[in-house]
């Protein structure tokens, strides 16, 4: 079943979603970068999983939604998304923001997630590490943020353009424009919003899933998740970055198929 793109309303909005596979059905919530029916990690999850992967409004090609404005709203959103693809205790996955989303949802309905996959998930804040501001970072500066192999990861951000390129710049900063407009909502100026005071309550199953070269939400915090979360299993890729799904995919695939 190649993957599809497709929409499904909510209370609040109609919302984009990636669809895809057979097997056990899988929720995959995106980071502050999107996703795409491209992304060859959905392809690597939709060959194991049946995957849903839902974009945030404004993502993509979908609406914006003015109503969603905090960290609960969107929480609820994306529980409001589950409820209406007819899903019942799907396996949960987020990456660095989707992580962050999915880590609340767990903490907020902890009988309705049992397994949950966090991968480099964002949502603490310590003052030795400090996370960088992404709404201040220049193109030019991502790759090395994001990726261990910086000229391979620059190669996959500009699709074979340089990060200079007028036609990349333009394409870049209004889809960020949108994108990040979302995303600022619970990722600025912090990425923090008393996350650390609700793990406690996630009863799910969880594998974590890390990146040893990650610069941008670095290792440290992977610590502080495994001690927040009761029985959180770690699994640490060595040359991988904060993209591991994009570096070392067929791993992150194989991590969270230790839920099941």
């Amino acid at each position: 079943m190649p993957l599809e793109l497709k929409t499904v309303k909510t209370h609040k909005t109609p919302v984009r979603y990636i669809e895809g596979g057979t097997g056990q059905p899988l929720v995959f919530l995106h980071g502050a970068g999107g996703a795409t029916i491209a992304d060859p990690f959905l392809a690597k999850l939709a060959a194991k999983y049946h995957l849903y992967a839902p974009l945030l409004p404004g993502y993509g090609d979908s609406e914006e939604c003015g109503q969603i404005r905090d960290m609960l709203d969107f929480t609820l959103h994306n529980w409001d998304v589950v409820e209406a693809l007819g899903l019942k205790n799907p396996i949960l996955v987020g990456h660095s923001m989707g992580g962050m989303i999915a880590a609340e949802m767990a903490a907020i309905a902890p009988n309705d997630v049992t397994r949950l996959g966090l991968i480099c998930p964002a949502g603490l804040w310590l003052d030795a590490h400090p996370i960088p501001d992404l709404f201040a970072t220049m193109p030019f500066e991502m790759p090395q943020l994001l990726f261990h192999n910086v000229a391979a990861g620059t190669a996959l951000m500009t699709a074979g353009m340089t990060l200079d390129d007028p036609k990349f710049l333009q394409a870049y900063l209004v889809t960020n424009a949108r994108q990040l407009g979302m995303a600022g909502k619970i990722l600025f100026p912090v990425p923090e919003r008393g996350l650390s005071e609700r793990l406690y309550r996630i009863k799910a199953k969880t594998v974590l899933v890390w990146g040893d070269s990650d610069k941008l939400i670095p290792p440290a915090y992977a610590h502080a998740f495994k001690k927040g979360i009761a029985n959180a299993e770690l699994v640490s890729l060595p040359e991988a970055g904060h993209m591991v799904t994009l570096e070392k995919g067929d791993q992150v695939v194989q991590a969270l198929s230790r839920l099941g």
